[in-house]
């Protein structure tokens, strides 16, 4: 019936047109498809998956069509007769199609030879030498410029249950190489002023050529609208016509005999940046330098930035010495940065969604973090002294590139003004343009250093050293000791119970490693290769016993972010807040405290009806990672308002007042 019915549509559309197809013809004569059955074993296994090919041969001139012939023609029918307990899969497995318009009428079509190919199951138990009869009856139509033929073929092979040895293994390795390749990470889709934009994650370095996009069924896209291919960065923008209401499906040809088995769902594709030119490159290094400058004032980073002033103050007025000291502070923190955006950039192009601070995500790299910064800690109490902390406050070039290194890699939970706007647009820059912009980051961080290191006025103006510097030494254990009580807290809002007690584990492991050691340095020894060791090992073994992570308690506040949340919301009119957080985000966490979560915005989104939703980035969701890298962040905070019957939504600075909030209406 499904046949018919598109056969009659096929003949009102040729009609209608006149110049697509003359005429409708009777089949009469041998099929103008050659077709055979083709086995990729012809004495299959009992229990065993069996794939046939249907090698199609057109006749010149002719053309068969895909699944989805577009807007004339019709997809074969197919009707199996198989023995008992064998069974077929219900869709064919096609190669990418090519296109045919005529007459404005946008068909998919094949005129070379092609082979779909069907997969068949053996049911267990058969003995060898059973035969098995294979049976497949098609209905379908082939065509020419000017006239088109329904046909029917009823094509036969018969098996036997053997060994499974292979069969016809070249062909079959062309064949199913031109079968499109299913493509795991999803794509998203907008539809803004009448053009549809289809964004596919494909990395970079992927070579795309004669790129097409072909729906699996109607209602899509528009099949005779020009499609306009783009590469942006790690993803493909696809622009056509189209109005799509829910999910899209088809494939996405790469290459002449290539193509990706594609789905998309609805959602905010940010468009590409203009990159033409250097000034997009620039303000993004600008804006990385500032943010990298604002770091300096976070409590893990600020007290080794005070320690290198320290030292340059008992060092006295070394020209030289303080050059050097402030040039390797810099170049540790500038190829920190570096090799964590490479890594970034690496990951993405592999289709992950990863951000900024992508590894706190992992709970075994927090609890890492905790024996490193809890040694820190004990280090500036005055604890022990030992050459895995000592370079966070003594010189020389070695020590100083990695103090830098250490003081970017502990800023990575942090993200201030200007660095998410920035890091954001360097995901969307060419590989060398994204990662000077993360040299930027580096550079900002390193810039107070630098200005201590070469200015000599500056240097004059430190205090001179005496007994008060290892009382400041000691101050400066505390925001360290603070650091050490939030990485323990995100354990446990990551991996739970699991996660608390092996970072309370590291901690008193720590401690009695690194205490042993300081002993043994009162009583003039060294600290110990034995224990310098256990001081490495056993927190490393520690986190590879965290495995996995425990449910998070939920967040208060406002119901979880997810697309299809969010446009339920919209379509009733609703104002909506979505914010973006995760609990290793320190500037998400002063957000909330003094802004988002108090008495005052929950009174104001109450008589403005404002609906709030909350996206927890904690864990990495990859499908909130897309969502973010859609509006031009690389991470958390990201604070949007989503006014009634806005087209797009209003992104809010990352550093929130709650006087800002409640003027939201």
């Amino acid at each position: 019936m499904r046949a018919l019915c598109c056969a009659l549509m096929t003949v009102l559309a040729l009609v209608a047109t006149g110049t697509a197809h003359a005429d409708l013809a009777p089949a009469n004569g041998p099929p103008h498809l050659a077709m055979t059955l083709v086995p990729d074993s012809a004495a299959p296994r009992a229990g065993q998956t069996l794939t046939l090919a249907l090698d199609t041969r057109p006749e010149k001139g002719w053309h068969g069509y895909w699944r989805n012939p577009g807007d004339a023609g019709f997809a074969p029918s197919l009707t199996w007769t198989l023995p008992k307990g064998m069974t077929a899969d219900a869709d064919l497995q096609w190669p990418v199609p090519t296109t045919l318009l005529i007459a404005g009428l946008m068909n998919y079509v094949y005129e070379a030879p092609y082979a779909p190919l069907a997969t068949l199951h053996l049911p267990q138990g058969l003995a060898p030498g059973t035969r098995l009869p294979v049976r497949l009856s098609i209905n379908y139509l082939v065509c020419t410029n000017a006239i088109c033929v329904p046909e029917a073929q009823d094509l036969a092979l018969d098996l036997t249950v053997g060994d499974g040895a292979p069969a016809n293994g070249d062909r079959f390795d062309r064949w199913r190489a031109a079968i499109p390749k299913p493509l795991d990470a999803a794509g998203t889709y907008q539809v803004k002023d009448g053009r549809l934009v289809i964004a596919v994650p494909l990395p970079a370095a992927a070579t795309v050529r004669d790129a097409a996009f072909f729906p699996y069924g109607p209602d899509m896209v528009r099949y005779a609208a020009p499609q306009t291919v783009t590469r942006d960065g790690d993803r493909l923008l696809i622009a056509t016509d189209g109005a799509p209401k829910g999910r899209i499906e088809g494939v996405l040809r790469i290459g002449p005999d290539l193509g990706l088995s594609v789905h998309a769902v609805a959602g905010t594709v940010a468009m590409p940046t203009d990159r033409s030119g250097w000034s997009a490159a620039l303000l993004a290094f600008a804006g990385a330098v500032l943010g990298g400058l604002i770091l300096n004032v976070m409590p893990c980073v600020f007290p080794i930035l005070s320690l290198k002033a320290l030292h340059l103050a008992r060092g006295g007025e070394d020209e030289r010495a303080a050059r050097i000291d402030a040039l390797g502070y810099m170049l540790g923190a500038v190829l920190m940065c570096v090799a964590l955006g490479g890594l970034i950039l690496g990951l993405r192009a592999g289709g992950s969604a990863v951000g900024w601070a992508f590894q706190l995500q992992d709970p075994r790299i927090v609890v890492l973090l905790i024996a490193l910064t809890f040694a820190i800690t004990l280090n500036l109490a005055g604890r022990f002294e030992v050459p895995v902390p000592q370079f966070a406050s003594h010189g020389g070039a070695a020590g100083s590139v990695a103090t830098g290194a250490l003081a970017a890699f502990v800023a990575t939970p942090c993200s201030g003004p200007f660095m998410g706007a920035a890091l954001g647009a360097a995901l969307v820059l060419p590989w060398p343009a994204a990662l000077a912009v993360f040299a930027g980051l580096g550079l900002g961080l390193a810039l107070p250093f630098l200005a201590i290191g070469f200015v000599p006025a500056l240097r004059r103006r430190l205090p001179k050293p005496g007994l008060w510097m290892e009382r400041f030494r000691r101050v400066l254990a505390v925001p360290m000791a603070l650091t050490v009580l939030a990485l323990l807290w995100l354990a446990w809002r990551q991996a739970g119970n699991i996660g608390l007690a092996l970072g309370l584990a590291t901690i008193v492991v720590t401690g009695i490693v690194l205490g042993l050691g300081g002993q043994r340095q009162k009583r003039g020894l060294g600290f110990g290769w034995a224990l310098a060791a256990a001081a490495l090992v056993l927190p490393a073994g520690l986190a590879a016993a965290l495995t996995g992570g425990a449910a998070r308690p939920a967040k208060v506040g406002g119901d979880a972010f997810s697309e299809a949340r969010l446009a339920a919301l919209r379509r009733e009119g609703r104002p909506v807040f979505a914010y973006f957080t995760a609990d290793w985000c320190l500037s998400c966490k002063v957000n909330e405290a003094s802004s988002i979560d108090t008495a005052a915005t929950r009174a104001a989104f109450a008589s403005n009806k404002v609906a709030v939703l909350v996206g927890d980035w904690t864990d990495g969701d990859p499908a909130l990672g897309r969502f973010i890298q859609a509006h031009n962040r690389a991470g958390v905070p990201l604070y949007l308002y989503y006014a009634p019957g806005a087209a797009e939504p209003r992104v809010l600075p990352q550093v929130l007042t709650p006087g800002m909030l409640a003027a939201l209406h």
